[in-house]
């Protein structure tokens, strides 16, 4: 038998299970030990050994291993022990530089795996009676779930109850439309899965409707896991910024490859020997190829990605943060994101007032008359813990009674003065709600709902000036209610709406809104700022989305808001037209949100969108950013996203825009570093062969000065503060390459410079004290000048402006660089790498040298070379 063709309670007999208790919380973790998380089964992770061994695959850095074994076998044959430590310092260097390699790796691992994890998926599970959210890999077969639309299916299971149910289940059986789920069907055993109605399957999601069910099946015993191993893999997880760099990398090893064999082919006519020569141009290939630069990116963007996460941004898919940085359009929804989602008094009238008056903490005697019948005609009410302060009830009644409270009349007190007798609940015909309650003494029907139904009902009060005040309030985007009163002899005894609402005093008006979050003008201000076009989207009135638009500074002089219907009417060549002068789109559909994101994309821009229900998975998709909410969006939107705001706030997509910016101009940053010291080490070695005939650099010297300079600096400089003036310039071209804006002919000069500084080095330090010496400087000046120029490249402002040592990762990155080289230059480890100790005033001459690109690039940046992009 088999769960779809059993009933229900054989099937929850079977399972030791229970419908409404479900199972307890010691059997659950007994389960779990025996049948494992509920997770399909991921491909086996490499061993650290494995991706030790992995380093070794490249061809340069076998080659190099090939020469140094060529070496040890040409010493050993020799019997010249004195040259034997010349290839174990190159041996040493590689597997140090495959040490770097695997820890950048494990870096990279562990950043993306703490990604997975914030984004694991949840269920809603009873046990031991109680109803909790728990991570969905920790279910067992027998526990009891709970479903509803908008939510992923987290294992296998068969329905107990379902209303309305509906599953997409394309993922498992590719039918598009969604399957109708019945609880009560009876099914053949060997029913094929597209017709177990009475079944749900993991991986797929409720599209409309509820459910309860008992798990059947987990991990790689659902449906799912059962075909896992015809699944294709994880996707790989390089962004396309990575995959261009990494084809970049290839392109320059073939350039590297082609100078190094000319330096072997220089060398040889030259009659340096032949191992020798051959080390030094395969160590120039090695040093030269940023093998580590797709690495080191994938570190950036991690380490970026979890700084966001502490922003209340939780992005999902690394290459969304490239995208982030190009935003030019944030089409967002209204309640909850741009503003509060919490309605708010914010003016009452009174009969007899000449205008409105404000509602503060301390109001008139009559408005707080007004305030006091209104709360009593509440059902709703409010609870304050210290400053945080629980709506429950209906959004316009809590309204109401927070007013009351902060005039100081709370709500259990004012109920307790003035009991209620009985109420009239608010129907959609009559659009009242009416209590009678004893007020000093006196039995008072106290009606408040809308005013054209309240001003039929009413005898006495100014009803014109009162629709004055309705249209004025209206015109502001202010939702009305209207509050009257009628003096009874006594308690009715059967009360109806027709008996007791008419006669009425007219007392006056409450207006309230849902307010615009504090923050979110000042970040509509910076999108303005950013070149970013901020369009609202949503369900509510034109007028209300209006008012709220032209106090946040959405909707300005000259543009338009527009209606769902009248979007309708448009074409798809009408809408482009006129898409650049639209700021508020109301009473939307999700269709309608697909068709907005698309017209943009038309235009060139690159669109974020915010979305929360099952509706707007397909606009979370078709946009460029698909932003759900973290608070009020369902399971199927999160999973359609590329980021999730865990605070539902406008200011949030502002903060991601920002952050993505400034994690796309630090990998720029690391780019421009690593490619310009390689460029340098190549030029340099290349130079010198054709003009002298000899290497200023050794194998091994070349080797160090690619290990300690290259991986903490690059990833020091990743991790450099998004600077202040990121949000005052236009967003990045969907198309603009990496080396746009003059990035790539400044690498090129920039490795021009570090060359011909070298080579000045190594001529001062040969005229003075011959080879060796000439070697020593070069080796100084092009090893502290990188590290040197990892400082000019924090910023294209000014050093002086941005603060010389403000990234404290950088100083430590370089602190450690400058030791190691100090290492090798001061200290008998020297002897090893051929170099001397200089006379004073090279050392001098060499921190001059090594000073050179600072004094450069600060000019270049003073006189406008470099400048700030716009």
């Amino acid at each position: 038998m088999t769960p779809h063709s059993m009933n229900k309670q054989e099937l929850l007999s079977s399972l030791s299970s229970h419908q409404t208790q479900g199972l307890s919380a010691q059997e659950a973790k007994a389960r779990l030990e025996k049948h494992g998380t509920n997770k399909l089964q991921e491909a086996k992770k490499k061993t650290m050994l494995q991706r030790f061994l992995d380093q070794f695959k490249d061809v340069m850095i076998l080659i190099l291993i090939a020469a140094a074994i060529i070496s040890f076998a040409v010493v050993i044959a020799e019997k010249n022990w004195g040259e034997l430590f010349e290839p174990a310092l190159i041996l040493l260097i590689v597997i140090l530089n495959a040490v770097m390699g695997v820890m950048q790796e494990s870096k990279a691992e562990k950043a993306l795996d703490a990604l997975k994890n914030l984004s694991a998926p949840h269920a809603r599970v009873i046990r031991d009676g109680e109803e909790s959210i728990i991570d969905a890999s920790l279910l067992v077969p027998g526990d009891i779930i709970r479903l509803e639309a908008g939510d992923f299916v987290p294992a296998d299971a068969r329905l107990l109850q379902s209303s309305s149910l509906k599953c997409e289940e394309s993922a498992l059986t590719g039918e598009s439309v969604p399957a109708e789920k019945d609880a009560d069907a009876t099914l053949p055993d060997k029913a094929p899965i597209g017709d177990r109605t009475n079944m749900i399957f993991s991986g797929c999601s409720v599209s409309y409707g509820t459910g309860t069910a008992v798990v059947c099946a987990t991990g790689m015993d659902t449906e799912m896991g059962k075909i896992a191993n015809l699944l294709e893999g994880e996707t790989d997880t390089q962004t396309p910024l990575q995959q261009k760099l990494a084809q970049l990398g290839k392109y320059l090893g073939f350039v590297a490859l082609l100078a190094c064999a000319i330096i072997f082919i220089v060398g040889l006519t030259s009659g340096i020997p032949v191992l020798e020569i051959f080390m030094t141009a395969v160590s120039l290939a090695v040093s030269a190829i940023p093998e580590g630069l797709p690495a080191i990116v994938t570190i950036v963007l991690s380490i970026g990605v979890q700084r966001m996460v502490k922003k209340n941004a939780l992005i999902r898919r690394l290459p969304a943060v490239e995208t982030l940085g190009s935003a030019s359009v944030i089409c967002s929804d209204k309640t909850g994101t741009l503003t509060q989602n919490r309605m708010t008094l914010t003016q009452a009238w009174v009969d007899g007032m000449e205008d409105t008056e404000k509602i503060s903490d301390n109001n008139s005697d009559a408005i707080k008359q007004l305030l006091l019948y209104g709360a009593l005609c509440c059902d709703a009410s409010i609870v304050i813990h210290g400053e945080d302060v629980q709506h429950i009830g209906d959004p316009t009644e809590t309204a109401i009674v927070y007013a009351a409270h902060v005039n100081g009349m709370e709500k259990e007190q004012i109920n307790d003065q003035n009991p209620r007798s009985l109420s009239l609940p608010f129907d959609s015909d009559r659009k009242l709600m009416t209590t009678i309650n004893t007020v000093n003494c006196k039995t008072i029907a106290i009606v408040k709902g809308a005013f054209d139904m309240m001003a039929s009902r009413c005898v006495k009060g100014d009803l014109e000036k009162a629709k004055e005040i309705v249209n004025r309030m209206s015109e502001n985007a202010l939702r009305v209610l209207a509050v009257g009163y009628r003096e009874l002899d006594k308690i009715p005894e059967n009360a109806t709406p027709e008996s007791i609402e008419k006669e009425l005093t007219f007392l006056g008006l409450v207006g309230m809104i849902d307010p615009p979050r504090p923050e979110a003008k000042e970040a509509v201000a910076v999108c303005r700022k950013a070149g970013i076009k901020p369009v609202m989207i949503t369900g509510d009135h034109v007028v209300t989305a209006s008012a709220i638009a032209k106090e946040l500074g959405i909707l300005e002089e000259g543009d338009r808001a527009i209606t769902g219907s009248e979007l309708d009417t448009m074409t798809d060549t009408e809408l482009d037209a006129q898409v650049e002068g639209i700021a508020v789109y109301a009473r939307v559909s999700p269709e309608n949100k697909i068709r907005i994101v698309k017209s943009w994309q038309r235009k060139g821009q690159v669109v974020s969108m915010t979305g929360d229900g099952v509706n707007d998975a397909p606009a979370l998709k078709a946009a460029d950013i698909g932003c759900a909410m973290g608070i009020t969006g369902m399971d199927v939107a999160k999973g359609a996203a590329d980021m999730t705001l865990t605070d539902d706030n406008f200011a949030t997509i502002v903060d991601a825009v920002r952050e993505g910016r400034g994690i796309y101009a630090n990998i720029k940053k690391v780019v421009g570093f690593l490619l310009g010291t390689n460029i340098g080490e190549v030029i340099t070695v290349f130079a010198a062969m054709l003009m002298w005939h000899v290497s200023p650099l050794l194998s091994m010297q070349l080797l160090w000065i690619n290990l300690v300079t290259d991986s903490l600096p690059a990833i020091a400089l990743g991790m450099e503060d998004v600077e202040k003036d990121v949000m005052e310039k236009k967003p990045k071209p969907k198309n603009e390459g990496i080396f746009a804006n003059g990035l790539g002919i400044r690498i090129v000069l920039q490795g021009v410079m570090f060359a011909l500084l070298t080579l000045i080095g190594y001529k001062v330090g040969e005229n003075a004290l011959g080879i060796d010496g000439g070697r020593t400087m070069a080796f100084m000046v092009l090893a502290l000048s990188q590290v040197v120029q990892a400082y000019n490249m924090r910023s294209n402002h000014s050093l002086f402006k941005i603060g010389f040592f403000t990234n404290k990762k950088l100083n430590l990155a370089v602190l450690s660089s400058i030791l190691l080289v100090c290492l090798v230059l001061f200290t008998p480890v020297r002897n090893a790498f051929s170099l001397v100790l200089l006379p004073i005033p090279l050392y001098l001459i060499a921190l001059g040298l090594i000073l050179v690109p600072l004094v450069v690039m600060e000019a270049a940046k003073a006189i406008g070379l470099v400048r700030p992009e716009k």
